[in-house]
């Protein structure tokens, strides 16, 4: 089984990645909010990917008041 983390799996298109993500058998998602794990913190990153160990990384960020959304 693929093991992907989806960072920023709250917005649309990130949400919209975990539905698709979700339609198939052999793929396991892994999620953190921001408050479980800051992106910021290279020590933390480092631990969770440690222990997690994904296959794959999906970042998905965006701040779409910046641009008047």
């Amino acid at each position: 089984m693929k093991k992907i983390f989806v960072a920023g799996h709250r917005g649309m298109v990130g949400s919209a990645i975990c539905r698709q993500l979700q339609k198939q058998a052999d793929v396991e998602i892994i999620t953190r909010t921001r408050d479980e794990l800051d992106l910021c913190d290279q020590s933390a990153v480092h631990a969770f990917m440690k222990s997690e160990k994904p296959d794959e990384v999906i970042v998905i960020s965006a701040h779409l008041d910046h641009i008047g959304i």
